[in-house]
């Protein structure tokens, strides 16, 4: 399979980690295994596949034979890359009493699509020992690879996702192996990705006790994205106790389904509304686990939803690459006046508003504008995201822009 540059493969591979436990978080299928497959060498690596059911129940039964097999390797063999590390926990004692015995003897690699586990079987991930990072979907420096608007990266040479739509990223989202397949065949592997992640991560993990009012969830929850969450009237609408609700959100973020955007926290002059808002990590996955087979013609109605939801994506994993320091959170006043998004950096906040228009004006740059006069020490530009074909100078302080350029 054709493999695709993505950020992380320069941190992965640098030396920035070395001789630290690296341990590699994400969703199922954003790449993890294509990523460092691509990242160790054969001839000097060893491969523990623990969707492996047969390799699995070894390591369970015995957790033991994981340190006397690596023990027993050539001298050679120095990277050790273990995928799905949740289906073992017990392994993280394994790999803490190699590297603790001997530092430099091997890299260690490990994936995992859920943090749920881990956490409760060793609640501060190998402290001290270990980098950790996280994978996500195909972002717009993997697919432009120019250095962002936003930050301060710019991916190393390598080949580049093929571009896509802003249509079929609306429609489709960002999965690497669904971005390369037709229209048909997407929103079939998406519906089988959403049936396929509750049965093999939620009920064999046994990470919730009743998975129908679970999927009963699921599916409200999908309908929610992106917006502020409502715990009482999702309990009203479910039949599910909000208690439940609030557990169910830890799931969908311990298994990094989804992520929490929290209200501007970074000044008290105005009144602010403070309920976070919860986005599902991929738009494809989004809709097919809301169940709503999406087409062209309903981006009339829903296009402006849809794309505020894509931005908030492309923000929060940007930040997450970048790191400690950057922030997304959203302005609201309890008088009304909003502003989408708000970028934090080290050095400055940027407000972004999105809008569904092809003709953008000062009218829909007037919240980005008043936040800049309410945080001069932090804010000096705002964003307009919307549909246009190229840049757009709106006011002094706010730029309009295309998506792609974001």
């Amino acid at each position: 399979m054709q493999y695709y540059q993505r950020l992380l493969h320069a941190k992965l591979s640098s030396k920035r980690s070395w001789n630290k436990v690296r341990i590699i978080f994400g969703p199922r299928q954003v790449g993890k295994t294509m990523l460092l497959k691509n990242i160790l060498s054969e001839k000097d690596s060893i491969f523990y596949n623990l969707q492996d059911s047969v390799l699995r129940r070894r390591l369970e039964r015995d957790p033991s034979i994981f340190t006397r097999e690596l023990s027993a390797l050539p001298s050679n063999i120095t990277n050790v890359f273990v995928d799905e590390i949740q289906k073992v926990p017990s392994l993280l004692d394994e790999v803490q009493f190699l590297y603790d015995n001997d530092k430099t003897r091997f890299q260690f690699y490990l994936t995992g699509s859920s943090a749920r586990k881990l956490r409760g079987y060793s609640a501060n991930l190998l402290p001290g020992r270990s980098h950790v990072y996280y994978l996500y979907p195909v972002t717009l420096m993997e697919e432009y690879g120019r250095k962002a608007l936003l930050g301060q990266f710019e991916n190393k040479p390598g080949r580049l996702f093929p571009k896509t739509s802003l249509t079929d990223k609306l429609l489709l989202g960002n999965l690497p192996g669904v971005r390369l397949e037709n229209e048909e065949t997407a929103f079939e592997t998406l519906s089988a990705y959403v049936d396929n992640y509750v049965e093999e991560e939620i009920r064999k993990e046994a990470l919730v006790r009743n998975t129908a009012s679970f999927n009963v969830f699921l599916q409200l929850a999908a309908l929610e994205s992106g917006k502020q969450v409502n715990l009482t009237k999702l309990s009203q609408e479910s039949g599910i106790a909000v208690s439940t609700i609030k557990n169910y959100y830890q799931v969908l973020n311990d298994t990094f389904l989804g992520y929490w955007i929290y209200s501007y926290r970074k000044s008290q002059r105005k009144r602010l509304t403070t309920t976070p808002a919860f986005y599902f990590f991929d738009l494809g996955v989004r809709n097919a686990t809301a169940e709503i087979r999406l087409n062209k013609n309903m981006l009339a109605e829903l296009g402006g939803y849809l794309l505020e939801h894509l931005v908030g994506l492309e923000l929060i994993q940007r930040a997450g690459y970048l790191g400690r320091g950057y922030n997304v959170s959203f302005w609201r006043t309890v008088s009304g006046a909003e502003v989408d998004f708000i970028f934090e950096t080290p050095d400055e906040d940027i407000p972004i508003e999105v809008k569904w228009t092809e003709a953008p004006s000062t009218k829909h740059i007037r919240n980005i504008e008043k936040f800049i006069d309410l945080y001069p020490e932090r804010a000096f530009r705002g964003y307009l995201v919307c549909r246009i074909p190229k840049p757009q100078q709106l006011s002094e302080r706010v730029l309009a822009i295309p998506f792609e350029n974001l």
